[in-house]
């Protein structure tokens, strides 16, 4: 007899990984909210709410690339600032 309780197939990837490295290298912020969505996505499965753990999922992915993402364009803006300012300064 099958178990009614256990849900069929293998949660979703939780995308911990890449939260944990959003956190640690780019935008801690974003990453944490990443971490705290990613976490709950084997317990979402567990529980039956099979769509509740998808959106998880995708969630903590989404949050990760957006922290890249802005991490990524304050470092590009942080470059081209210090070299205005150094042409600046060799006027």
């Amino acid at each position: 007899m099958e178990n009614l309780n256990t849900p069929a197939g293998a949660p979703p990837e939780n995308n911990l990984v890449w939260a944990i490295l959003c956190t640690v290298m780019c935008c801690m912020p974003l990453g944490v909210v990443a971490i705290i969505k990613s976490t709950k996505v084997k317990e979402l499965w567990l529980q039956g709410d099979h769509a509740g753990a998808q959106k998880a999922a995708d969630d903590a992915k989404k949050y990760s690339i957006w922290g890249a993402v802005i991490s990524g364009i304050f470092i590009v803006l942080y470059i081209i600032f210090m070299v205005v300012i150094g042409v600046a300064g060799n006027m």
